[in-house]
């Protein structure tokens, strides 16, 4: 009964922890994105619990180096994963996250920065997450939440006994939770596009997302702009086209909703592999990028509201996407 007032209470809000109980075929991880472009600095942090289907689990921290394309995993135990019952606040090891917060001690890395500014989801009526009512539907394979569009770094960074200035740098948080990942999906993520002035953020994900006996297509992508969160997802009633081509080493994305339409086109570039869940294990592997590139069209009945480009991007593109996303 503990374990499930604490899953309820922390369904209102997405951040927190989720697995309360869950000790069987189930992942939760965090995504912390920080991006520091005067210095080449460019890391995603994705701490996290991994439980297979006999039980067997493991907490752990994933390091992604954009700049130098490359991926380290550190491994604990289940009792080094501590995560706080009413907020998020989340222990790993020496390593620790929350919502304005992060501190990553290893032996060639150590951080210790303050958020500001902090941009949340804006919760909405049965909406307190991005995924809407579909954070809601019990027995899903993977749930989706966004902590932070865009913040401000305060604090130290020293980097192979280097002093970085975090002056200047943006982040942004995300986390997932479940079975596994979908099926096949394409993600991207950047706070860096050319031509604004206030804050700006965005994140598309398509996927093929397995339910009951069959699969659908799912997909979020929010978009901030001037001040304004342009919103397309499956429970809003948007549409989605999806265009891959292999041989160009591109994918292109577009958006429709009511007067709207997004397009987005991904330029990958050199990454590093990480880790994925399946079955709740982390015996799958995508590579990610954090120098990727995006070009962006966003425009109201055909009269451009936004053109430009999107750099320091993040962006996955499964092998399966190739056959399970396009049209």
């Amino acid at each position: 009964m503990h374990h499930f007032l604490l899953r309820r209470r922390a369904s209102l809000d997405p951040s927190r922890f989720q697995g309360w109980g869950r000790r069987r075929a189930y992942f939760e991880g965090w995504y912390f994105k920080i991006v520091i472009p005067d210095e080449y600095f460019a890391y995603a942090f994705i701490p996290g619990i991994s439980y297979d289907a006999t039980g067997c689990g493991h907490s752990f921290l994933q390091v992604l180096d954009g700049a130098r394309a490359c991926s380290t995993y550190h491994e604990y135990t289940i009792h080094d994963f501590r995560p706080a019952a009413d907020r998020f606040s989340l222990q790993v090891g020496p390593h620790h996250f929350a919502t304005d917060h992060l501190c990553i001690d290893l032996p060639d890395l150590n951080i210790d920065l303050q958020f500001n500014e902090l941009t949340p989801w804006r919760r909405r009526p049965l909406a307190p997450g991005v995924m809407g009512w579909y954070g809601f539907i019990p027995g899903m394979q993977c749930y989706h939440g966004l902590i932070s569009l865009h913040h401000g770094l305060k604090g130290t960074i020293t980097s192979a006994g280097q002093t970085i200035n975090p002056a200047g740098g943006i982040g942004y948080t995300e986390k997932d939770w479940g079975r596994g990942f979908p099926d096949a999906w394409i993600w991207g993520q950047s706070n860096h596009l050319s031509g604004t002035e206030t804050p700006a953020s965005l994140m598309f994900s398509v996927a093929s997302i397995p339910w009951l006996s069959n699969s659908f297509r799912g997909f979020l992508c929010t978009f901030l702009l001037e001040g304004r969160v342009y919103l397309f997802t499956t429970w809003n009633r948007s549409k989605v086209t999806v265009d891959l081509d292999r041989h160009a080493e591109q994918v292109t994305v577009t958006f429709t909703r009511r007067r709207y339409r997004l397009t987005i086109t991904g330029y990958p570039a050199p990454g590093g592999d990480l880790a994925s869940p399946i079955g709740g294990a982390m015996t799958g592997k995508i590579n990610e990028s954090l120098r990727a590139e995006l070009r962006v069209r966003l425009e109201r009945r055909g009269q451009v509201v936004y053109d430009g480009k999107a750099s320091w991007a993040g962006l996955e593109v499964s092998e399966n996407a190739y056959d399970g996303l396009t049209g």
